[in-house]
């Protein structure tokens, strides 16, 4: 295990250092391994890092530049429930695409599914959990538990509650889903006028799924602060298989050799929203985000 505080103190962005050293730990002690792909991991298990979100800060990792287009918009698809891939395609969002092919449906068995139909992943389980899933065509309005919407509630009424917490892993449904959660719970807690994050991640890909979930899950922090009246404070990702494929290393090394900038601020248009569904893609903004150049890394199916 990295010993990543006192190693994160040097950096000018301890906070993106965390990421930095457990990826340097990864390729200097984890051997190669099998795993469910076709491209063998430099893995380890269990890890936390904790990023601050106060004054509108974002945690997008500057030591290559993000998608942040494509990070908000699959945040906004999943919080509508939505489960067709094409919607992403037709905004140019193709991060689901290898997983809503034909091949990889049928792989998974789900040889009755349309393309890019992707089942009851994220999205279906945070607003309809519990609800039969009769494909991404169907309409779910008022089916299931709608768990953003209840939490959201929660907050408002019992801040002090324990149990502000939205599960996207639904044992019941995890052979119907293109690919079962990798992030698969997260939780708030209420503190003053302040609003923490906590998500859980099963598997964790540091090379492309946790800089997108980091980022992701902070914007959503944000929002749901934004919707209670309270101030975003911490965003706290716990890491469960975390891993480094092979064919990622090269990039990697290259990414850990850069000095991080500072985060940049996430604003987000006040335009009186009252739930999730109110908030769209023109609602936000990044500024002073300055960022390393855009590292390209194959994803593993």
């Amino acid at each position: 295990m990295p010993s990543i505080n006192d190693s994160a103190k040097k950096s000018t962005n301890p906070e993106e250092q965390q990421y930095l050293n457990l990826i340097d730990y990864l390729l200097k002690n984890c051997p190669p391994r099998k795993n469910r792909t076709d491209v063998r991991a430099l893995q380890d298990f269990g890890a936390t890092m904790t990023f601050s979100l106060l004054n509108d800060t974002i945690p997008l990792l500057t030591t290559k530049k993000m998608g942040i287009v494509t990070i908000l918009k699959e945040m906004l698809w999943f919080l509508k429930g939505d489960t067709n891939g094409n919607h992403l395609l037709e905004q140019n969002v193709k991060i689901w695409a290898g997983n809503g092919s034909r091949e990889f449906l049928d792989s998974r068995g789900l040889n009755h599914y349309e393309e890019n139909d992707l089942g009851p992943i994220y999205g279906f389980q945070w607003r309809f959990f519990g609800a039969e899933y009769n494909g991404c065509n169907a309409d779910y309005t008022g089916k299931g538990v709608d768990q953003i919407a209840r939490v959201i509630d929660t907050i408002k009424k019992d801040p002090s509650d324990r149990r502000l917490i939205v599960s996207a892993w639904n044992a019941a449904d995890l052979d119907k889903m293109a690919l079962p959660p990798c992030p698969v719970l997260f939780q708030f807690h209420v503190e003053d006028e302040f609003l923490d994050c906590q998500l859980y991640q099963r598997s964790c890909d540091m090379g492309l799924g946790v800089p997108f979930d980091i980022a992701g899950y902070s914007i959503l922090t944000h929002m749901i602060a934004r919707l209670t009246g309270l101030k975003a404070r911490k965003f706290i990702h716990v890491l469960g298989n975390y891993h480094v494929y092979e064919n990622h290393t090269e990039q990697l090394k290259e990414q850990i050799s850069r000095s991080p900038y500072q985060f940049p601020q996430l604003n987000i248009k006040d335009r009186g929203q009252k739930t999730v569904e109110d908030f769209v893609f023109e609602d936000f903004e990044v500024v002073n985000y300055e960022h390393h150049p855009f590292l390209k890394m194959a994803m593993a199916l």
